[in-house]
């Protein structure tokens, strides 16, 4: 018969999981649609470990996995992280925000999900744990495709890392449905940017729904640097959009149709992250 098993503490977590294997649950906002009439398999339900829950800084950013996704919009955060906080406020409505966490949004790995463009534009890693061991992986090699990670079948993610390099700068996200609310991204972008004596210093741009995973936008970044404000918007090349990304027909949009959207949708990132 099928175990359900909801830790309370780190070290009951990592024994439970030397057990394993399990189905892991953290929220349930994917997993449980996903299941169909009946959830198989035995359960370890990680929303009772506080460890997994908060988020703290001491240099580096560190958000527990089970942090939902109100939590994350509501807190006190660099503006760095105001694209995050924007694309919390965008994932389903209230009652999944409030259920929803981080790091199911993460595991779950879709191409569409709206919390990775924000964090690969603040070189965000994941904290894996395992009954034995604890390792970061940069969350850019974490996700290796629709619906997979790099998480071993004995881990689970405990935390997002936020690296304090990565804290510095303003940062905006720009997402395209077919409505306004409760809709899977067309295309989405979030954009972090560093201004110094009214030039960029640094420049990061993540798009989402366009590739396998989301993905970083090297060549527009390096061309935006050293560019003045005023002329940010301007010098953005549809090549080095473009060029990027790899989007797929289906039944939201055509492939074509998310390319020219994401060129829109990276200059409103940034010129929202510059406002």
């Amino acid at each position: 018969m099928p175990s359900y098993a909801r830790p309370t503490t780190l070290p009951d977590l990592r024994a439970h999981l030397a057990a394993g294997p399990f189905r892991i649950l953290a929220g349930g906002t994917d997993l449980y649609p996903s299941a169909g009439p009946q959830l198989d398999g035995d359960i370890l339900d990680l929303t009772a470990v506080p460890n997994l829950r908060g988020i703290t800084m001491d240099g580096d950013l560190r958000i527990g996995a089970c942090t939902t996704w109100t939590e994350v919009a509501e807190a006190a955060l660099p503006s760095a992280l105001h694209a995050l906080q924007q694309a919390a406020l965008q994932v389903g409505g209230r009652q999944i925000q409030n259920a929803g966490t981080i790091g199911g949004n993460l595991c779950n790995a879709s191409p569409a999900a709206d919390g990775i463009p924000p964090l690969l534009a603040c070189d965000a890693r994941v904290e894996l744990t395992s009954a034995q061991s604890v390792r970061q992986v940069a969350l850019s090699d974490f996700l290796l495709g629709p619906r997979k990670t790099a998480r071993a079948a004995d881990e689970v993610l405990t935390a997002v890392i936020i690296p304090q390099a990565a804290l510095g700068g303003r940062s905006a996200f720009v997402k395209l449905g077919a409505r306004a609310y409760l809709v899977i991204s067309i295309a989405m972008v979030a954009a972090r940017l560093v201004v110094q004596d009214g030039r960029i210093a640094d420049c990061a741009i993540a798009v989402g729904s366009c590739s396998a995973t989301a993905q970083r936008l090297r060549g527009a970044e390096d061309a935006l640097i050293g560019v003045s404000v005023s002329n940010a918007v301007a010098r953005l090349d549809p090549q080095f959009i473009a060029s990027g990304l790899a989007p797929i027909d289906d039944i939201r949009a055509t492939a074509a149709y998310r390319r020219e959207a994401a060129m829109e949708l990276v200059k409103r990132a940034v010129a929202g992250a510059l406002t």
